[in-house]
């Protein structure tokens, strides 16, 4: 479901890193600020798991250190954000039309990676006529692109900034299984994830609220939970949800941290069980001994993994001291 505040970039075949071509590709955008005549003031946002491409302006989930006179400022920087490949925000994922079959790819979508999300970034940015980006930074699955971008890209970008993330996946391959195997349970219409226009009457939609729901009390919402996880549980594709999962548990970017480049600011929350500050000391050890310049700071906040979208005070100005390093 494309957001009305973003646009749609359409391109054609895109082969995938483990064999295999989409016959088309969709990825949806949005952007703030303006490209310089340089084109190298771009900065690449990039979102979470479940998370879309709206992260500034009004109701964006990183407005609070993105736009006008902020740490990312739009007055300066080009920041541009991307509905990562397999999502259900407007890019092609497990909800759209295969041309082949006339028909949703549902779990016949491919198994993509990490990989295959920043090229289809890389194909994006080409488009918008982007050089050099200033800087990468990605929120929780977003890190991975971040550190995918640093290892595979090094000399695209001028900074890396991942947030409440990590160097490489949690879980294992038999995670994704499980979800599917818990829709499939629960839903009497999945129909092997082939549920489209059926979403009330198959059980998937109540699945998908009650998952939501169980998320946002993990994260710590305390009230109003089912009326923020109502649009959401409408809005997203719980075949997302497995081909996303598959790409995150697959994703190791510590063979490659040597190639780092650019400078490096990890940032975690102290309260986030998901990506907790008791992985920082190994992590900040792997960078140092590859040599790269990497600093850490930690947010001091009691929001858990959601501290650096409802605190971003906490964390905009050592974000922006690290901003205003680059040229």
């Amino acid at each position: 479901m494309l957001l009305p505040t973003s646009e749609l970039f359409s391109s054609g075949e895109f082969p995938l890193t483990k064999g295999g071509v989409l016959p088309e590709l969709d990825i949806a955008y949005e952007t703030w600020g303006t490209l310089n005549a340089a084109a190298d003031n771009a900065v690449l946002v990039c979102h979470g798991y479940t998370n879309n491409q709206h992260a500034a302006g009004p109701g964006g989930w990183f407005a609070g250190v993105i736009g006008p006179g902020k740490a990312v400022d739009t007055d300066r920087w080009f920041v541009v954000a991307a509905n990562m490949l397999g999502s259900a925000h407007g890019s092609t994922g497990p909800g759209s039309i295969d041309p082949r079959t006339g028909r949703p790819y549902a779990l016949d979508f491919p198994d993509i990676t990490v990989g295959d999300m920043v090229n289809a970034q890389i194909r994006l940015l080409e488009h918008l006529g982007v050089g050099q980006l200033a800087a990468v930074i990605g929120n929780s699955f977003g890190g991975y692109l971040t550190f995918h971008w640093a290892t595979e890209h090094p000399e695209r970008m001028r900074a890396l900034v991942p947030v409440v993330s990590a160097i490489e996946g949690r879980g294992t391959m038999a995670d994704p299984e499980k979800i599917a195997q818990a829709f499939e349970a629960a839903c009497p219409g999945w129909n092997g994830g082939r549920y489209y226009g059926n979403e009330d009457a198959s059980g998937v939609y109540a699945e998908m609220l009650r998952l939501r729901m169980e998320t946002l009390e993990n994260y710590g919402y305390k009230s109003g939970i089912r009326e923020l996880a109502e649009p959401w549980a409408h809005a997203f594709d719980a075949n997302s949800l497995i081909v996303l999962k598959r790409a995150a548990v697959q994703f190791d970017a510590k063979p490659k941290v040597s190639a780092i480049k650019a400078p490096v600011l990890y940032v975690l929350s102290r309260t986030d069980n998901l990506f907790p500050p008791s992985i920082a000391p190994a992590t900040m050890k792997l960078l140092a001994d590859a040599g790269v310049d990497a600093g850490f700071f930690e947010i001091d906040s009691e929001n858990g993994h959601r501290a650096p979208s409802i605190d971003g005070h906490l964390w905009e100005q050592p974000l922006r001291a690290f901003m205003e390093r680059l040229d």
